[in-house]
């Protein structure tokens, strides 16, 4: 079991919204809320340290938006923020780490070029890249990395992702059965299992599917450093604040 585990209760936005999509269908979501400031302020004051923030609009036709809230976010509430959608470019990074970002969180241009998001990882150090490999197992049982707001096929498989860029130097790794999002199934701890013995050396955040204290208890048993918190989360089905005790985080 690893040492430390972390905690990431996320906020997705749309139009200015906080809402959740089920299996990142755009067609299928659900408003919590026109303030994500607000949630973002609610889960400082629970204790928790970070906060995963993404940009469904970016996600999906590039381009980040959220720098403004980005930094109301980190002046108001002291979270340290992981957060993207729409990262194309070094200049992309570049500006979302000056707008207070801890890690840059890089999808679909780590799946299409995995060269250049390495070179950003030496360039702007381990710690300040999360590469978000969010996958699919296609009808042969394959894992497959969809990309661009998880709506096209890259013909890209996991396994020999996940081995660039341990090679790489990869220190963080955002993994998603997008089957599970935002369903309440429990997480893929198969999945997870994979990915350990596949790339040991990474931080692994668990994504998709947890559903209760239990389900991050089991997401830490299976060596993930961490887990993303959404959909259950804001739909009360457990406290922050129990999670954040059950990691050990507060």
């Amino acid at each position: 079991m690893p040492t430390a585990f972390e905690p990431y209760p996320a906020i997705d936005v749309r139009d200015g919204r906080v809402v959740r999509l089920r299996q990142g269908d755009y067609a299928q979501e659900t408003r919590y809320g026109d303030d994500p400031l607000e949630f973002a302020q609610r889960y400082a004051e629970a204790g928790a340290r970070w906060l995963h923030l993404v940009d469904l609009d970016a996600a999906r036709a590039g381009g980040y938006t959220l720098a403004p809230l980005l930094q109301r976010i980190r002046q108001t509430t002291g979270l340290l923020v992981q957060t993207g959608g729409g990262v194309r470019s070094q200049d992309d990074v570049s500006a979302i780490l000056d707008a207070g970002a801890q890690r840059v969180v890089v999808g679909s241009l780590a799946v299409r070029a995995p060269d250049i998001v390495a070179g950003w990882i030496e360039t702007f150090g381990a710690d300040r890249i999360t590469v978000a490999l969010d996958a699919r197992k296609d009808a042969a049982g394959e894992w497959q990395l969809p990309v661009s707001g998880w709506t096209q096929a890259s013909g890209v498989q996991l396994i020999p992702m996940l081995r660039r860029y341990a090679d790489a130097g990869l220190r963080h790794l955002l993994c998603t059965d997008i089957e599970r999002d935002g369903m309440l199934s429990g997480p893929n701890l198969d999945l997870y299992c994979l990915v350990r013995e596949t790339a040991p050396q990474l931080a692994l955040q668990a994504s998709g599917g947890i559903r209760d204290i239990d389900d991050v208890r089991a997401a830490r048993a299976a060596g993930c450093a961490g887990a993303v918190l959404g959909k259950a989360l804001l739909d009360g089905r457990f406290d922050l604040r129990d999670a954040l005790a059950e990691a050990g985080a507060c």
